[in-house]
């Protein structure tokens, strides 16, 4: 079976017996009796599962399973990869880019009427904060721009690797970047993008995402140009 293919004896435990979200585990005492390893071993297996997004634990609510969630494990790997070298940023960026891309098609035709008025409603928000007189950066609609697109898709591991992106993105302040006319630039394409799936013209929406996506290569924002970001506690 697949789950005897995982060193953890907790994980084996969790997923033998069929725990589905929402279930509550016996307590740290009795697993450990039912699965034949010590307290210790036992919380450090449990500190593992806790971190992939497996179970959450509470003095209150005790040991909970939780539902399959794919972004834990990689955004942990990611920023890891990042306290290794900040330059794999770029990467994963291009990972991500190709990712929406292929997916595109997919995605837009799941996309309900509320899901275009919160895309609509999000470059107007977006372009109000741009032109007031103390400029703001969007940055979370811009985050929440692109994952609304792509939210509907019934693959956890896209869904995973996207999310990833954004908190990357925060961790290396690209959300900080502040050249107006890049932003503008951005929010044009928003605007322009979300007619188009308004339209139902999906292979021109692909076009101006594509696009949209070589911006920051195009203006030179990279890593490799980018001065170090020690400053946010991503050393070199």
């Amino acid at each position: 079976m697949i789950e005897s293919r995982i060193d953890s004896e907790f994980l084996q435990y969790l997923f033998a017996q069929g725990c589905k979200p929402g279930d509550r585990l016996p307590s740290l005492i009795e697993l450990s009796q039912k699965i034949g390893v010590s307290v210790g071993k036992l919380r450090e297996q449990m500190e593992v599962a806790r971190m992939l997004g497996l179970i959450e634990a509470s003095p209150r609510r005790g040991i909970t399973r939780t539902a399959y969630d794919f972004s834990p494990p990689v955004r942990l790997s990611l920023l890891a990869a990042l306290a290794i070298d900040w330059r794999y940023f770029d990467a994963f960026s291009s990972l991500r880019s190709h990712l929406e891309v292929a997916y595109w098609d997919e995605a837009v035709v799941l996309l309900t009427a509320e899901d275009k008025e919160r895309l609509s409603a999000l470059v107007r928000v977006a372009l109000e904060k741009l032109n007031q007189v103390r400029v703001q950066i969007p940055y979370q609609e811009h985050r929440e721009f692109h994952l609304t697109i792509f939210r509907r898709l019934k693959n956890p591991f896209v869904i995973g690797i996207l999310e990833a992106y954004w908190d990357a993105y925060e961790a290396v302040e690209l959300n900080t970047y502040a050249d107006y006319a890049y932003l503008q630039k951005v929010w044009q394409y928003h605007a322009q993008i979300v007619e188009a799936i308004c339209a139902g013209d999906i292979v021109q929406g692909k076009l101006l995402l594509v696009e949209h996506m070589g911006l920051l290569s195009s203006r030179g924002i990279s890593m490799e140009t980018r001065p170090s970001p020690m400053a946010f506690g991503v050393p070199t």
